[in-house]
């Protein structure tokens, strides 16, 4: 009940202020896009029950059936010129508040992903890490921040993603859902308000028992800093 309450009282507080910045963004779209504000994608919450997430919208229509379908990839010619601002900042993110005030969403744990990208966890994982309410920002999301260049320049970007990037989210999302408290859910809060004026900020240092990047996902890091 607690956290429901927080969640509330802090997106009402967030929407209020940010209002400007959202009719500002809902025109921008309506001017530079194809005319849609809210893009809105179906997402696994909770129980594993299926919703819409909402965001702004930063691609072309089709994009899921062009290119990398759910993958989005480095310079992804499918982004429109706005979009990329919108991505870079995470404004993109903010119409999520919504699913929070309908209770779809937490301010914080596990990412909602689309069901491709869900059905790579095991039934066990996938059992555990949806037994809590989606966050607009968790563990995995911050640990992951911009998870793109890991796979960006990749040909072979799905199977990175499959491999690489799908079990160490796992890993993370676990850790949280059994260690999550009150002060853990402040702490991530925090730091992703800090990611979004650093962020190039290494966030595995304010998680220090949280699972670290295995081997095979830091030659990752290394081969897209070679490209």
């Amino acid at each position: 009940m607690i956290y429901r309450a927080r969640d509330v009282l802090v997106v009402l507080l967030v929407i209020s202020i940010l209002l400007p910045l959202f009719a500002f963004v809902g025109l921008a779209l309506l001017l530079t896009g194809e005319g849609e504000v809210l893009y809105k994608q179906p997402r696994v919450g909770k129980d594993r029950k299926i919703f819409n997430i909402y965001k702004f919208a930063t691609m072309l229509k089709d994009s899921p059936n062009m290119g990398a379908g759910t993958l989005t990839m480095r310079n992804d010619p499918r982004v429109l010129p706005f979009g990329k601002i919108l991505r870079k900042t995470k404004i993109n993110e903010f119409p999520q508040l919504l699913n929070i005030l309908f209770g779809d969403m937490s301010l914080v744990g596990p990412r909602p992903l689309v069901p491709s990208g869900d059905s790579l966890y095991s039934e066990e994982e996938a059992r555990i890490i949806r037994s809590v309410v989606p966050g607009l920002t968790g563990l995995g999301s911050l640990m992951l921040r911009d998870e793109e260049k890991y796979y960006g320049y990749r040909d072979d970007a799905i199977a990175v993603y499959a491999d690489v990037i799908a079990p160490y989210k796992a890993s993370l999302e676990l850790w949280y859902v059994r260690n999550k408290t009150f002060l853990l859910d402040t702490k991530i809060i925090f730091t992703t308000a800090l990611s979004l004026f650093f962020p190039r900020l290494e966030m595995g240092r304010f998680f220090p028992l949280a699972p670290q990047p295995p081997e095979d996902l830091k030659n990752e890091i290394e081969y897209n800093a070679d490209q």
